[in-house]
């Protein structure tokens, strides 16, 4: 800065003020000087050094469970376009639902000193949560709470959204449903709750509920555990996929078994997919708000960080949507 300074002909403190878009008393003329020593001489103001003095590295990091999900990468982008908007940088991290590989990153961007974490908890590493809220590092969790760590939680009503596609699909005569989620290994609260509102939705139906067509496994398990579902004398007339990875495997099934949507089986997956309405017959889905939660989320961490905002801490719920298309 010293050189730059030298360079234009002007003092450290205004190159500073350059640097930092402080133009109020800034002539033109001392501005053009300051922009062309720099472009001269390749000048790069240091971050870390910048960062040290500001005690902010203007860094938000997000750690999503799985970063192969849709609803993941919607939100990223929707906290991205914020933080952009604020003048703050992201780093991404994915967990692969993974806690050890959770932690991992966890460590690594607290030691990176980020200003705040977003985070998408795989819930098994309660006490490196309590010891980040417990210091008053700014944290915000999406999608999943944890009972016992009250932080910021910004998350869909799932119950809502289960209900929304049971009660569609007994509105339209189906009676048989079945559902097929990804793994409840580490009981992530979406995931129960979905199971929660299908379960109860049955009951606010006046329907019959098949427990042993609730299949909550691996990915790469989903295959058989449909095979079981349609292995009896009495077969599903229609399936809930709680995720856009669940939903792929349905639509793999279906086309694999020669079935037909919806003659034969009628299909609703939770989660916009980009192919829903280019797919025949067209997908009937629930939809999350993701690109509000994302901001919401957003918001959130860099009130706290911008002004040490530590606030109610509250679950901030949103609304399912459900779009309709042929597949039902």
């Amino acid at each position: 800065m010293a050189d730059v300074a030298k360079h234009a002909g002007v003092s450290k403190s205004t190159v500073s003020q350059y640097l930092n878009k402080r133009f109020d008393y800034m002539g033109a003329k001392t501005k053009a000087r300051i922009e062309s020593a720099i472009s001269e001489l390749g000048y790069q103001p240091n971050i870390v050094a910048r960062s040290l003095k500001q005690k902010s590295t203007q860094t938000i990091g997000v750690i999503v469970a799985n970063i192969l999900h849709s609803f993941s990468t919607q939100v990223i982008r929707a906290i991205e376009d914020y933080c952009h908007e604020h003048d703050f940088h992201l780093i991404v991290c994915n967990a692969d639902d993974n806690p050890e590989k959770e932690k991992k990153y966890i460590e690594m961007l607290l030691a990176k000193q980020v200003d705040g974490l977003i985070v998408f908890p795989t819930g098994g590493n309660l006490d490196l949560y309590k010891k980040m809220k417990d210091g008053e590092f700014p944290l915000v969790f999406m999608d999943r709470i944890i009972d016992e760590v009250e932080v910021p939680t910004v998350q869909l009503n799932n119950e809502r959204a289960s209900a929304l596609a049971v009660t569609h699909l007994a509105g339209k005569g189906y009676s048989n449903i079945g559902m097929l989620t990804t793994s409840l290994k580490q009981k992530p609260s979406p995931r129960v709750e979905r199971i929660n509102g299908f379960k109860q939705s049955h009951k606010d139906n006046g329907l019959s509920l098949k427990e042993e067509w609730i299949k909550s496994v691996d990915v790469e398990d989903m295959q058989g555990a449909l095979g079981e579902m349609f292995n009896g004398p009495l077969k599903p007339d229609a399936i809930l996929a709680s995720n856009d990875l669940s939903l792929i495997e349905v639509l793999k099934f279906v086309k694999e078994s020669g079935l037909s949507m919806p003659e034969d089986l009628a299909v609703i997956g939770i989660d916009r997919v980009s192919f829903a309405d280019l797919y025949s017959p067209t997908l009937t889905y629930i939809a999350q708000p993701t690109f509000e939660m994302g901001r919401k989320a957003a918001s959130i961490i860099i009130d706290k960080v911008k002004n040490n905002n530590t606030g109610d801490e509250m679950v901030y719920r949103y609304e399912p949507e459900l779009i309709p298309g042929e597949s039902c």
